[in-house]
């Protein structure tokens, strides 16, 4: 490598402040309805001072590099009949998101449903409620692992769609260090320890790469 070779270019990832938007879930009804529900905390994620989302929720540390947030989706919510515009803010799929490269990529986490999976993390796992898109949907536990195409954990907890469900669906999953096991329960449900075993799985960008 020649010694005049640029220097790689350090990228500064950062994000702002909080502000308010709209927001209507899905199940929601006139008379279930309250502040906390109508509205999303979101705010943007720049890469450079260049935003690049909106995100909402705290971010979670996966590595002293990688971090995970979940993006906030503004939806185009106009009827082929309508003329004016009409935007809907929604919460939408988790980021990965690496401070050095500046490298945002959307996770696809296993039978995750963004009206449903209220995901926790711990280490580089995520574990939470999912939905399974079969001929015969049903509702599971789930806990994946950055890395892995396939879950860790793949339980059958109950029916689903269910009709006047719980909200939320799920207690916010539990976890435990050693062993490394968590803890999840369907709301008004029984709840389910599972072991979680494995290694990180995570690759980040220039891992492999040899020393100069």
């Amino acid at each position: 490598m020649s010694a005049h070779a640029a220097a790689p270019k350090v990228h500064t990832v950062t994000l702002g402040p909080y502000r308010k938007v709209p927001y209507t879930p899905p199940d929601a009804t006139p008379q279930d309805k309250s502040d906390e529900s109508t509205t999303l905390k979101i705010r943007p994620l720049f890469v450079d001072e260049r935003q690049k989302e909106w995100t909402l929720g705290e971010i979670h540390d996966v590595t002293d590099r990688s971090f995970t947030v979940r993006r906030a989706l503004h939806l185009n919510d106009s009827l082929p009949s309508e003329s004016a515009a009409h935007w809907m803010w929604q919460p939408g799929p988790w980021l990965l998101v690496d401070r050095i490269t500046g490298h945002i990529t959307a996770l696809h986490l296993p039978d995750f449903d963004a009206g449903v999976s209220d995901v926790v993390w711990f280490r580089d796992y995520a574990a939470y409620c999912g939905v399974t898109a079969t001929a015969k949907p049903g509702l599971v536990a789930v806990v994946a692992q950055l890395g892995t195409r396939r879950a860790v954990v793949q339980k059958n907890i109950g029916i689903w769609p269910q009709a006047n469900h719980f909200i939320p669906v799920c207690q916010p999953a539990r976890w435990q260090r050693l062993p490394v096991r968590v803890t999840l329960q369907p709301t008004g449900g029984t709840m389910a320890t599972y072991d979680v075993v494995g290694s990180a799985s995570l690759i980040e960008e220039g891992d492999n790469d040899e020393a100069p």
